[in-house]
């Protein structure tokens, strides 16, 4: 059994059966376990099992959604990037969202559910969401194919 799949498999474990809210958390975890890894190896490991995070009431943390969930999710964010949305513009690794006024928690929060692959996380205010994308995407195609932009 290599050392990556095995750190996988308790990683996976560990979303399942615990509260993760954080990467720290998660490294904290596997430290215990055995296992020291880098920041940038749990982002890895989080994308490669399919976590994302997501709201649990007034928190966050991560989880495996199921492809319905996906699905469901990303069927919910094209609807309201339909009604909401009025442009997009990237910059860098950052996609900046203008809606209407006082619905960037709405769509930010589609976003967040919609577990788009490469993106970090996203910053609500009343009329602009910031979007930020992890450098191994292109920001540009992830706006052009989930964000109408």
């Amino acid at each position: 059994m290599s050392q990556t799949g095995a750190r996988r498999r308790l990683v996976t474990r560990l979303v399942t059966t615990e509260t993760i809210e954080s990467q720290a958390q998660l490294s904290r975890l596997l430290s215990e376990a055995g296992f020291e890894v880098t920041q940038a190896t749990i982002s890895r490991d989080l994308e490669a099992i399919g976590a994302t995070k997501m709201r649990d009431g007034d928190s966050a943390r991560y989880r495996i959604q199921s492809p319905d969930e996906i699905m469901k999710a990303r069927s919910a964010l094209a609807a309201t990037v339909g009604e909401f949305v009025g442009s997009t513009t990237t910059t860098g690794q950052l996609i900046v969202v203008q809606v209407p006024p006082g619905a960037a928690h709405l769509v930010g929060g589609r976003i967040d559910d919609a577990g788009v692959p490469g993106v970090l996380g996203t910053v609500a205010g009343n009329d602009t969401i910031f979007v930020a994308v992890d450098e191994r995407f292109r920001a540009a195609e992830i706006a052009a194919e989930y964000l109408g932009g």
